[in-house]
């Protein structure tokens, strides 16, 4: 393994990191800009290991965390997850490298739609069955540690949290 390698798996790491470190605190504001800081990380990570869609698709989804967490209506209506979706399309389109571009972009799009339910239970649905694996499968083939760690923690994270709260329950939770 080359040194570069090295620095380029360093990257995605910290982007892993500051993604489990933004749980960590309270205030919503403070977790979606540390999560901002994840996102960079990851894109810049993925850029370097080739993985043009990958990357455009963190944008977005960059984008899609704003929209969620934020105060503003139409962010968090069906529209903008309809808009969302078509910008992981038009990601899909310009930066089309065979099918292996199609793995994060459908990924993201069952994320996305997942998370405009509003829905806890079809939110980890989404990321336990489509999203989470879809992403493991595309991090194996363009070598991502980080994502292959992040994705693996991120399945676990979410069981943890069906079993802590049952699952008819997170069916009558709304976020």
């Amino acid at each position: 393994m080359s040194v570069n390698n090295l620095w380029i798996q360093g990257i995605g790491f910290v982007g892993t990191l500051l993604f489990f470190v933004s749980f960590q605190f309270k205030d919503n504001r403070t977790l979606f800009r540390v999560q901002f800081l994840s996102y960079l990380f990851y894109t810049v990570h993925l850029l370097l290991l080739g993985a043009i869609t990958g990357a455009v698709s963190y944008i977005i989804n960059t984008f899609r965390s704003v929209c969620l967490g934020s105060r503003w209506k139409f962010a968090q209506r069906k529209e903008m997850c309809w808009i969302i979706c078509l910008m992981q399309a038009a990601a899909l389109i310009f930066t089309w490298s065979g099918w292996l571009s199609l793995l994060p972009v459908a990924a993201n799009i069952a994320a996305t739609i997942g998370g405009y339910t509003h829905n806890a239970q079809k939110i980890r649905i989404a990321g336990m069955a489509i999203n989470s694996p879809l992403w493991i499968i595309y991090d194996i083939i363009v070598g991502s540690w980080a994502g292959i760690l992040d994705e693996v923690v991120s399945e676990i994270s979410m069981a943890i949290s069906i079993w802590r709260y049952g699952w008819k329950e997170l069916g009558e939770m709304q976020e």
